[in-house]
């Protein structure tokens, strides 16, 4: 059996490019990037946030807004199909969620971290992550529902915070179509 890898092109031409960011179905996943220096981190984020439909990405601190080159490298004009917005203090968002119920998941290595694949997430949510060398700051810590993080193997304890927001982006998706079929 010989299997194809699609073009470019087919690639293209299959996507749903007449619907507008507006049409879309986004998911209940409402994401925090808490001081993210890396401009190519943040592109990073918003590829990964456009490609699962995510419903809103919140740019908070020293993290970097469109436009700049370095993030669209990253991005390939991903930030142009993701909702987002920049907040300098992130206290306000979050009283925001906590006021709407809308539990707020850390992305962090904590006394009482969960792993990840552990938890029946329940939607909509909030996910947090944090800055590529402090992760969250305590005083965001405090407004989280649950700190889950990801099992380390190696020497390093710590993922790349976009490779991490992949990683844990994918398993809400799957818990959150899992459910959309029963």
């Amino acid at each position: 059996m010989s299997i194809k890898k699609h073009s470019h092109e087919i690639i293209k031409n299959s996507r749903p490019s007449e619907l507008s960011l507006v049409d879309r179905k986004r998911r209940q996943i409402f994401v925090i990037a808490d001081n993210i220096r890396s401009l190519h981190n943040i592109g990073s984020l918003f590829r990964t946030s456009e490609a699962a439909g995510i419903e809103k990405l919140y740019l908070v601190g020293i993290s970097a807004t469109p436009p700049r080159k370095e993030i669209s490298k990253t991005a390939i004009g991903a930030e142009d199909n993701v909702s987002w917005e920049y907040y300098a203090d992130i206290i306000p968002l979050l009283k925001y969620f906590k006021s709407t119920n809308i539990p707020i998941i850390a992305l962090e290595h904590t006394d009482s971290s969960k792993s990840f694949q552990e938890i029946d997430y329940s939607f909509p949510l909030c996910l947090v992550v944090g800055n590529e060398v402090d992760g969250i700051s305590e005083e965001v810590m405090d407004y989280a529902d649950i700190a889950v993080d990801i099992p380390m193997f190696g020497m390093k304890q710590s993922l790349n915070v976009s490779v991490a927001y992949g990683i844990m982006l994918y398993e809400l998706i799957r818990q959150l179509s899992k459910n959309d079929l029963t």
